[in-house]
């Protein structure tokens, strides 16, 4: 289709389209902010799904944006799923007028089930699209969109088995922010959490919604943690913060800082002598940059347990430990206190981590979606 849109200014005008967790938001808010940063003129206009995290977040990082009421299908059969359907099918015409009105040069889709109507829809007005995939493993709505992409930003080697080759480019995965001064923060980070220099400290996460395991393995074990050498500074996610508070507060472990969400990660980091965390492909990355040794536990629950072979990537490599999610109820917390007093692995784990860091992506993604509207 011919594009007939209203007239527009000089500067380019960008669509991000993804979210759902933060695994999809920090990396668009991360190449958004590289597009600034290469011509501050630019436009960008995210578009969301109703009622999820990025209608938050991405406000909140200094960016407009406007949400659509789709939602993922129920993977059982149910009549919820006719709603579903129902809201696509609104969602598809809302995502047209948006373009319309916005007149991008481009669409971006960063994953999650709102990118589809979006990217879609830019295909059939005859607007470049360029898709970003974080994962090792090509999710439904990514390779769905591939046929009428222009381009395919991935961070993973043999991706051809997903996506058409001639369209793949290798940038690796955009992270929220630079961690190279993480040393010099390590005060202020201490003082920010209310934890001392005496103690090491070990950081938890379980990503921006929480993970079950994780959460429940901690839970489980309070006295054996209140007892350690060790100062845990634990986020548990919004869906599990009230319960882990209040077990915390009644266990009177004065050892353990609980917050539900982590806004200052670079404190966070800095603090950190050895980190616990799910595998996703963004947190990967970040970790990477980051040069903290690392226990892995990657959720099972995702698509062809790509969050496994993420962590393999790394302990494969001596740059990780991986727990696999049902071992990690037995041994994690005994792993995480046996590693940080072990300083030998820490210093391997923590070189290796850091020769597999792979930065700038995000300058990568907004130059070859620059690329794309100067076409």
């Amino acid at each position: 289709m011919e594009r007939k849109f209203m007239n527009r200014s000089n500067h380019k005008r960008i669509i991000i389209s993804g979210g759902g967790t933060g695994g999809h938001i920090f990396p668009a808010i991360s190449v958004a902010n590289a597009l600034r940063r290469i011509d501050p003129e630019t436009e960008i206009l995210f578009v969301g799904a109703e009622g999820r995290m990025e209608m938050e977040k991405i406000p909140a990082a200094g960016y407009r944006i406007v949400g659509l009421p789709v939602a993922g299908l129920y993977r059982s059969l149910t009549f919820k799923n006719i709603k579903v359907i129902l809201k696509l099918f609104k969602s598809l015409g809302m995502a047209k007028k948006i373009i319309m009105e916005f007149n991008p040069d481009v669409v971006v889709g960063v994953g999650g089930y709102v990118s589809g109507p979006v990217l879609r829809q830019a295909g059939k007005l005859g607007i470049p699209t360029l898709i970003q995939e974080q994962n090792s493993y090509a999710g439904v709505t990514n390779k769905l969109l591939a046929k009428k992409a222009s381009a395919i930003c991935v961070a993973y080697d043999g991706m051809e088995k997903y996506f058409p080759a001639e369209k793949i480019i290798k940038t690796g995965n955009p992270v929220r922010q630079n961690f190279d001064n993480l040393k010099s923060l390590q005060g202020e980070a201490l003082s920010f959490f209310n934890l001392d220099n005496n103690s090491p400290v070990i950081l938890v996460l379980g990503g921006s919604l929480g993970a079950g395991t994780i959460n429940n393995t901690l839970a489980g074990k309070i006295e054996r943690i209140k007892e350690s050498s060790c100062q845990w500074l634990w986020q548990t996610g919004k869906n599990y913060f009230e319960n882990v508070n209040t077990l915390v507060s009644l266990s009177f472990s004065k050892n353990i800082i609980v917050q539900g969400f982590i806004n200052r990660m670079d404190y966070a980091y800095a603090a950190a002598d050895i980190i616990i965390s799910r595998a996703g492909a963004g947190t990967i990355s970040e970790l990477c940059l980051v040069g903290k040794p690392v226990i892995l536990v990657p959720s099972p629950n995702v698509a062809e347990d790509h969050q496994t072979k993420n962590a393999l990537a790394l302990a494969e490599h001596r740059a990780a430990i991986l727990i696999p999610d049902d071992k990690a109820n037995n041994i994690l917390v005994e792993e995480a206190i046996r590693l940080v007093s072990d300083k030998n692995e820490q210093e391997l784990l923590s070189g290796n981590i850091l020769n597999m860091a792979d930065r700038d992506a995000d300058i990568r993604i907004a130059e070859e979606v620059l690329k794309l509207a100067g076409k």
